[in-house]
């Protein structure tokens, strides 16, 4: 089979390929974010930003447990004027590669999410997601804004009033209830669903009697994160009509079409470059392809949402 379409779009915005770097991932610089753009990413989230830059967390922040990765980064950014210089830079380099290019944003408050939003907002990213569960910064900032329905809407009937550009709201899977978060989100007028950021988690050396992290604990991501983050995008697809980037765990083509099949329009890379290295996005493509061939699919609208009508 020929002329295989994996193209979508997100709140207008269009992508060659679902496949999108997942913030943090080496969203760092512009150089990084061209670099992963040419290797095959349909779309490029930058790091969080926060108004004023972060050191971050000691080391060790980073830690394989061998069912995933456990991290506590503690959003390591040069602040909202340092990403917009890097995010301005990174746009001249992908608007000719017609790769979206998505800002993110972590507050303290909504006052400060719409402050740093517009910063980023004047570098000219196609979209702009809010971090609002970052599970690793809690001790610093309190209960996470995706917590809460309130919250959430909050922040993004906020950001949305103030911002040129769509808005994305990044979920927790560490809630009660995601679906209700998500329609508050819709319903405050976000213009699509990233679902999910890590999960809470802690691994101990026993020889040393202690935490492993130096923050103790830190986000879980990689293949134990998926079964939580394909269900999340599952409840979320039922309950809301914007689109959704399902996140978490995605390493193959397979894993792919699963959060495809759960309801995604989009999916998130971002362990996969840990695991597979920098062609990461080229091989998952690649399987994708390889499995779309194989079962007849012609287009990612084929399967999208399939197990919800199984």
């Amino acid at each position: 089979m020929t002329d295989l379409d994996l193209s979508c779009e997100i709140a207008g915005v269009h992508l060659s390929n679902p496949l999108v770097l997942a913030s943090g991932i080496l969203g760092t610089s512009a150089a990084l974010m061209v670099r992963m753009a040419h290797l095959g990413a349909g779309a490029i989230t930058a790091k969080s930003a926060t108004r004023l830059p972060r050191t971050g967390h000691p080391s060790p922040i980073l830690f394989d447990w061998g069912h995933g990765l456990i991290n506590a980064v503690g959003l390591t950014n040069p602040g909202a004027e340092g990403m917009a210089a890097i995010l301005s830079e990174a746009r001249k380099a992908l608007a000719p590669m017609r790769v979206p290019l998505i800002a993110s944003v972590f507050a303290a408050c909504v006052e400060e999410f719409v402050e740093v939003a517009r910063i980023l907002a004047a570098a000219g990213p196609d979209m702009i997601e809010l971090n609002l569960s970052c599970p690793n910064v809690a001790a610093e900032y309190g209960e996470m804004f995706a917590a809460s329905p309130w919250a959430t809407a909050s922040a993004v009937a906020a950001v949305k009033a103030a911002a040129p550009c769509p808005v994305i709201a990044k979920l927790s899977p560490n809630v009660p209830d995601i679906a209700r978060i998500a329609r508050a989100a819709e319903e405050a007028g976000a213009d699509a669903i990233t679902a999910v950021n890590t999960t809470p988690g802690m691994v101990i050396d026993i020889e040393a009697g202690r935490p492993i992290l130096t923050n103790r604990e830190g986000g879980l991501s990689g293949p134990a994160l998926k079964p939580v983050a394909v269900r999340c995008v599952y409840e979320i697809a039922r309950a809301v009509r914007i689109p959704i980037i399902g996140t978490g765990g995605v390493l193959t083509g397979e894993d792919a079409i699963e959060m495809l099949m759960a309801g995604a329009t989009a999916v998130g890379v971002g362990s996969a470059v840990a695991y597979r290295g920098l062609g990461a996005f080229r091989a998952i493509r690649q399987e994708m392809e390889a499995w779309m061939q194989a079962h007849g699919v012609r287009c990612l609208a084929e399967i999208r949402g399939q197990a919800h009508r199984a």
